[in-house]
């Protein structure tokens, strides 16, 4: 069987869904003749951990650990609070900042590059080559963010005979919070530079969407292709269906994701419609940013919102499916057309409706039209979304409310790790 080695900052107990790509492919990966070795990191400093994704690695499947040094961990002494943030990637405004804060940020962009994970990469260098060689591999998948885990794989790729493949779960400076790390010209040179050198050195780029492709093919000759993210439908005790008419937002909604027009277009029909406002719940499952409780708030739904934090994967998966309608939204700017997120293939499964809320040209848009599974929106449409979600009250109310998928197969978990054993059986 062929053996590729798989070098990963996230893995279970890692929470969120970077964890959840690899996992899957590595689950699924035996079944096309291709046996995954994944290289992981020995205790590291995970902002969001979920023990319960530990039951789902394969018991056949080799992991190795490697000891790995984070400044985070020294951070912490000055400010735990942000420095968590800041290592999940959750940066606040500018108006919002303490000095504490841009420090941070600061020390964060323009001395650790491209990530804080820098320092793993000379020691994973040194471990895997002396295991790649006894092992006689000689296939290699990094997948990032963090982007640190490239340099591994550019190193290997310029010291050993191996085929290397490098896999964007994100954009590298393409990135939203990327111009929000206070970089100097020196230090956005030397990031714009690596990634270059990534793109250029990788034999194969992997994209999550359609968007991150076609920007990668603007800077590199590398092939690039777009294996998304997607679904993997899992049993679950199913739980009953709200008895209210819930919109629930299951994931981080942070302050850059903060739709007020949808909150004014809620609260014109509670005020309009008397049932509607004794029957409607909105739900906030997750890290919810201060700004979005403000709005939320102050758009007068306060007595309509329910609020739980962060849950495990399987809690996600059985509130999905117990809500009403599911709220998916992405942050108004260009560099976000390209995000897709996980959990949009998990809502595509769960039989609800879906509203979502993005930038213009957004590639949900197009996965959530072909697959008849909601409708997207412009943070602008207000009429549009109050009009949805009346509609939507009404079938409710009759008891006809539910969704009608379809062409749903192209985005399992199972159908995608085809294709990545296509890519890696492909002649070099």
């Amino acid at each position: 069987m062929k053996k590729v080695l798989i070098i990963s900052y996230y893995w279970p107990p890692a929470g969120g869904p970077g964890v959840q790509r690899w996992l899957k492919f590595a689950k699924y990966l035996p079944e096309y003749g291709i046996e995954p070795v994944m290289y992981v990191p020995k205790d590291p400093h995970y902002p969001l951990k979920d023990p319960s994704l530990v039951a789902e690695v394969p018991e056949n499947i080799k992991v190795l650990e490697n000891d790995i040094f984070e400044p985070y961990s020294l951070a912490g002494i000055f400010s735990k609070k942000d420095t968590h943030k800041i290592s999940s990637g959750i940066i606040p405004a500018e108006a919002k900042q303490g000095f504490l804060q841009k420090m941070l940020l600061f020390i964060r962009g323009n001395f650790f590059i491209p990530d804080a994970r820098k320092f793993w990469v000379k020691p994973s260098v040194k471990y895997l080559t002396t295991y790649l060689r006894e092992n006689g591999i000689d296939n290699i998948i990094t997948t990032g963010p963090p982007h640190s885990m490239h340099l591994i794989g550019k190193q290997l790729k310029e010291t050993l005979d191996v085929r290397w493949i490098a896999d964007f779960r994100d954009p590298w400076t393409g990135i939203g919070y990327h111009k929000k790390l206070k970089l100097l010209p020196s230090a956005e040179k030397k990031h714009l530079k690596l990634e270059k050198a990534v793109l250029d050195a990788a034999d194969e780029i992997i994209a999550t969407s359609f968007t991150t492709a076609r920007e990668f093919e603007q800077l590199t000759k590398t092939p690039v292709t777009v294996i998304t993210n997607g679904y993997d439908y899992e049993e679950v005790d199913l739980l009953p269906q709200d008895v209210k008419f819930s919109l629930s937002h299951i994931g981080s909604l942070l302050s850059g994701r903060n739709p007020n027009l949808l909150w004014e277009a809620l609260r014109e029909l509670i005020s309009e419609n008397e049932d509607f406002a004794e029957d409607f719940q909105l739900k906030l499952i997750g890290a919810v940013g201060e700004p979005v409780l403000e709005s939320i708030r102050k758009a007068g739904l306060g007595n309509n919102l329910f609020i739980r934090g962060y849950v495990s994967h399987q809690e996600a998966l059985q509130l999905q499916r117990s809500s009403q309608l599911l709220l998916l939204i992405e942050i108004d700017t260009p560099e976000t057309r390209g995000i897709i997120p996980g959990k949009l293939f998990e809502y595509t499964v769960s039989n609800r409706p879906i509203l979502a809320i993005g930038p213009e040209k957004a590639d949900i848009q197009k996965i959530i039209q072909e697959t008849n599974t909601g409708v997207f929106f412009l943070y602008s449409e207000k009429e549009k979304m109050k009009s949805f979600i009346l509609e939507r009250y009404r079938e409710f109310k009759s008891g006809t409310l539910s969704s009608h998928p379809i062409g749903l197969q192209k985005y399992s978990r199972k159908t995608l790790t085809g294709e990545l054993a296509n890519l890696l059986k492909k002649p070099a």
